[in-house]
Parts: structure tokens; sequence; C-alpha cells
């Protein structure tokens, strides 16, 4: 496979699961907002901007405001319309590798979303359109399943969505525990009882978390859930074991002799997480984890380019 498209496929899987996850979280936030006072809003408000890594605007720091360069903001790379518009783009130019099924729904994803404007859905369900967007992000993901062959462009598209959901995650959970420096893990939540339940509904882990713990809310259970469970899709563990399991698959359809370094990379991450203990975690510190995983994250990513993407000139002569 040429490099050109595993790297537009990498990216058109990152951008659109990174559009599902802004949108899935700005839902939440705006439920929340009916049940916070506004003291606690605004600090709930500047902690989801730290997880999305996005700066505060220097204006107004409104509701409005806010979900405006959350969503439809041009000068935010990160905003939800750019995101979907350069994953259309990337698709755009590997369009002979993905199926027309695929073509076309991400081609009408942009569309849509580039049609709207906030003005015109936020009096009326701003939530219809977030829930518009993780939906036609999640019917990607089927079609593509469905449609594509399950080759070395297809393990690319799940390395992206991989990396990207991983770091997201981990991302999320250091801007939350960070506000709560000071909370004994071990006791069950009394304070911000809504914030946490919105964390793992951020995740659309709550049901599934209560499945696990009952409705028994505890900080040490939440990370453990969302850092080390293995069969929840939206949890760090089971982000990497999907990635590593990709990464795997490339290396022997392509026989890569550069591979060696992001499998190892990519293994050790799994092995860590794999053999970790939450008790142990939170003795050490869960923020220093998280930090770890991110700097993990991107190291595979550099690794991803080195082996797959960038070659040195004197190879590409041979």
């Amino acid at each position: 496979m040429l490099s050109r498209v595993a790297d537009s496929l990498y990216w058109m899987s990152r951008y659109l699961e990174r559009a599902e996850h802004n949108a899935r979280v700005l839902d939440l936030q705006l439920h929340l907002m009916l049940e916070l006072a506004p003291e606690m809003a605004e600090r709930s408000w500047m902690r989801l901007l730290d997880s999305l890594v996005v700066e505060p605007p220097s204006g107004p720091c409104d509701p409005y405001s806010l979900t405006h360069l959350l969503t439809f903001d041009a000068r935010n790379a990160n905003s939800i319309v750019a995101c979907v518009s350069s994953a259309r783009e990337n698709a755009r130019h590997v369009r002979e590798q993905i199926s027309s099924e695929m073509w076309e729904h991400v081609n009408r994803l942009s569309l849509q979303a580039r049609t709207v404007t906030l003005d015109a859905i936020w009096n009326d369900q701003p939530h219809e359109f977030l829930r518009s967007v993780k939906e036609g992000c999640h019917l990607f993901q089927g079609i593509t399943d469905s449609t594509m062959t399950h080759g070395e462009g297809w393990q690319f598209i799940q390395i992206g969505r991989a990396v990207e959901r991983a770091a997201a995650t981990a991302q999320l959970l250091k801007s939350h525990y960070a506000a709560y420096p000071h909370i004994d893990s071990h006791a069950r939540v009394s304070e911000d009882f809504v914030e946490w339940i919105g964390l793992l509904k951020s995740c659309t882990a709550f049901e599934a978390y209560c499945k696990v713990y009952t409705a028994d809310l505890r900080p040490d259970r939440i990370a453990e859930f969302l850092v080390l469970n293995p069969d929840f899709p939206h949890s760090i563990r089971f982000a990497v074991n999907s990635l590593s399991a990709a990464l795997q698959a490339v290396t022997q359809m392509t026989e890569s002799k550069r591979a060696k370094s992001v499998n190892r990379l990519g293994g050790r991450l799994r092995a860590a997480l794999d053999y970790g203990q939450i008790d142990e975690i939170m003795v050490s510190g869960l923020h220093k984890y998280l930090d770890a995983v991110l700097v993990q994250a991107e190291a595979i990513h550099d690794a991803i380019y080195e082996a797959y993407i960038w070659y040195p000139i004197d190879e590409l002569v041979m």
C-alpha cells in the first residue's frame, strides 16, 4: 500500500473518531447545564475545554460562545465541523481505496454539518445536531466494516480509531480527576454526584458500569472501568488492545522490517494495561499514569509514521 493512502485512511479515521468524541462530550455538557449551579457549570465548561485540548476564547465564555467554538468555529481545527470536513478531504484522496458507500456517507455527513448554523439550532434543539453527528460516525464505522475488504487499508482505519480513542479517553479522565486531587478514591462519591455520573455518560459507560459495580459510584472503580476494563469499547485498555491487534495484522500483511519499533511500543503499552492494578495506579498517581499513556500514544503515532508513512530517500532509490 502506498504511504499516502495509509496516511489518508489513518487520518480519516482519527478525524471521525474525534468528531464523534467531541459531539458526545459536548452533548452531555449541555444536558448537565440543567443540573449544575452557575459556578459549577463554569468550572465544568473549563474542564471540558481542557479535556479537548482547546484554549478558552479571548471573548465571551458563555455556553453559546463555547458551543460555537466546539462545533462550527472554523478557527478551531478540532471543532466538529472542521473534523468532519477533514475526514471527508482525506476520504476524497483515497476514493479508489474505500467503498462507494463509505464515500457517499462521509460526503453526506460533511455536507449536512456544513449547512447547519448554531443560530438555527440553538433555540430549537442542539442535541439533535450532535446526535446526528454521533450516529453518522457510528454508521460510517458499520458501513466500513460491512463494505470494505479487511486488508491493510481497513487495518489502518482501525489503528487511527484506536489511537484517537485511547488518547481522548486518557485526556478526558486526566482533566476530570485533576479537579478532585484530594478525594478519597475508595470512598463513595458524595459531592458533585451529577458530574461523576456525567463522566461515565460522556464515555457512554454509565449503564455498562452499573452492570459491573451496580450504582455504587467510587472514583477508583470509575477509573478502573474506564482505564483497565478489557471488554468496554471506550476504555483505554480496549482501545490499546485493538490497536496492538491491528498493528500486528499490518505487520503480517506487509512483512515490513521497519515495524518492530511500533509493535514493541504497542505491546509495551498493552502489557502495562493488561497487568495494571487500580490500587497501585491510584497510589502512585492516576494523573501521572494517564500522562504516561498519552506520551506512549504519541510515541506510537510517531513510530507508525516512521514505519509506514515516511521513507528515507535512499530506501526509495533502492
